[in-house]
Parts: structure tokens; sequence; C-alpha cells
């Protein structure tokens, strides 16, 4: 079981974005107002408003905080220098890709529709949505050895290849197909390290 409780259970604040985000994931946020968000967490929309600005301001808030629980709760991140990348990738993928997390993603990739179409108050949503996962990433990569401009570029294809396969999983819940085409994409990738390795050899 995936969990994505808040450490500070005791702040009201705190108290109400665990529960929002709870609400949110099974429920979804496309036509949830605030003050029947706020009716079924057994508080007032004023509270809300209060502790989070607006309504976009909560959902922004919500998929910010999920991703970066993932992030903490994700043993490995950033991979340290020898690390096998197919293990690690593949302990990455089981995690993200459990059932237990999929209600939170749907909930990511709605967001992430609403601040590219510009809602108001979303476009927070997207500074840092590639960066915050690609950054640690890169420093541990380039420490191992691979130039930054090739560890950038691949890591940040690997980004991408794994949204658009919880899209995909998401869409047609065929988990073996979805797990195969990230095996594709990881046998594709150790290749290209392999091969980075043996030029570097003296």
């Amino acid at each position: 079981m995936v969990h994505l409780a808040g450490m500070d259970g005791n702040a009201p604040r705190q108290q109400l974005l665990d529960r929002a985000i709870e609400y949110a994931a099974r429920h979804g946020i496309s036509d949830l107002s605030l003050r029947s968000l706020a009716a079924a967490l057994g508080t007032s929309h004023r509270m809300l408003i209060f502790h989070f600005g607006s309504k976009e301001g909560l959902w922004v808030e919500i998929a910010r905080t999920v991703e970066q629980r993932q992030r903490e709760q994700l043993g490995g991140f950033p991979p340290g220098p020898g690390q096998p990348f197919g293990e690690l990738t593949r302990t990455w993928w089981k995690h993200f890709s459990a059932p237990e997390l999929w209600p939170y993603e749907r909930l990511f990739f709605e967001l992430y529709g609403q601040a590219l179409q510009g809602r108001p108050h979303t476009a927070e949503f997207l500074d840092g949505v590639v960066d915050d996962w690609l950054e640690p990433l890169v420093t541990s990569v380039v420490a191992a050895g691979v130039p930054e401009p090739q560890a950038r570029a691949h890591l940040r294809l690997g980004i991408a290849v794994t949204r658009g396969l919880l899209l995909d999983l998401l869409a047609t819940g065929d988990v073996e197909a979805a797990d195969q085409a990230m095996d594709a994409y990881i046998a594709l990738t150790e290749t290209w390290l392999d091969a980075h390795a043996r030029r570097l050899r003296p």
C-alpha cells in the first residue's frame, strides 16, 4: 500500500490538505466546487480560501504535494553512482504504476491539462513539473561520468516516457503492455549507457 499522508498531521492546514488530497483523488476536480469540497471535508469554503487562497490554489497544492511525497517515499532518489539503471528504473516504475497511485495520477494529469489551457491560478503547477525530477537525476548521472548534455537529454526522455506510459496505463488499464513498453525503454537506455561506458574505457 502506498501512503501519501503528510508528516505534520497536527497542523490544521496540513490536515485539510491531506483530507482534500484523498477526496480529490477519489472524485476528481473538474466539476468540484470549493463549497462542495468544504462540506465533504467538514469545514467551510472560507477556511479553505484562508489556507490556500483559491480553489485553483488548492488544486495546485494537492498535485505538487503528492509529487513531492512520491519523491520522498521513493528510495534511491537520486540514484547513487554505480546503481544499475535497469534495476532502479524498474523499481521506480513498479512504484509509480501501482494501482494505489492511479487516482493521484489522474488528478495530476487533470490539473496538468488545466494548467496548459491557462486556467486561472493553475500556471504555478507547471513550475518545476519537469525540473524537480530532472535536476537531481542529471547531477547523479553526471557524477557517474556521463557528459551533462547527454545525461540531460536521455533523462528528460525518461521522464516523458514514464508519464506517457502512465497516461497509457490510466487510459487502457493494460498493465502488461505498459510494463513491456517500459522494459523496451530500459533495454534501449541500457544499450546507450553500455556504449557510452565503452567509449570512456582507455
